[in-house]
């Protein structure tokens, strides 16, 4: 009798252990984020107490629906620790820095706009420009730069790149040197 309830028991633990695992195995593209990279970031200056950070980013919807953009972001963290918001600068303004700043060089990638589709898991390289009222040896000594994605249902992502790394200043820029 014993060995028979045994039995039974680990048969339903065996069963109910096979359904959890089929559930989360069904789940498995159901959770929206946005992963990424920074690629490159280049800077500019646009005065002595202000620039722009003109950032190139590849970014991966792992989910098996659509992520429609709501709003992206800037915000960065300075040399001191301090979170600093930038405002993010309209395609058509960002395409003019490239036109009217022949040193920054080319616009490699389409910016990630409000109503873009990342269709599912779909992998897109994009570019996004903020301004910063920090000057532009600030934002080059950055702790981090971070992009927040957000979509129309409400998920957020972040794309985080610490330090420094793949930083280029425009040279020929007002106050701006190149690296």
């Amino acid at each position: 009798m014993r060995l028979r309830l045994l039995i039974y028991v680990l048969a339903g633990v065996a069963l109910v252990a096979a359904a959890v695992a089929w559930i989360f195995y069904m789940q498995r593209g159901a959770h929206m984020e946005i992963q990424g990279a920074i690629l490159k970031v280049r800077t500019l200056s646009t005065d002595e107490n202000s620039s722009v950070a003109l950032i190139d980013f590849r970014c991966a919807n792992a989910a098996d629906y659509p992520w429609v953009i709501r709003s992206v972001g800037v915000s960065l963290t300075d040399a001191q620790g301090n979170l600093l918001d930038g405002t993010t600068v309209a395609d058509v303004d960002a395409a003019r820095l490239f036109e009217y700043f022949p040193l920054l060089g080319p616009k490699f990638n389409d910016s990630l706009v409000a109503r873009a589709r990342i269709q599912p898991r779909q992998t897109v390289d994009r570019m996004i420009a903020a301004r910063f009222e920090i000057p532009e040896k600030q934002l080059q000594a950055r702790r981090s730069l971070r992009i927040r994605v957000e979509d129309v249902d409400g998920a957020v992502s972040e794309i985080v790149a610490e330090g420094r790394d793949s930083t280029r200043s425009a040279a020929g820029s007002p106050g701006g040197s190149r690296r």
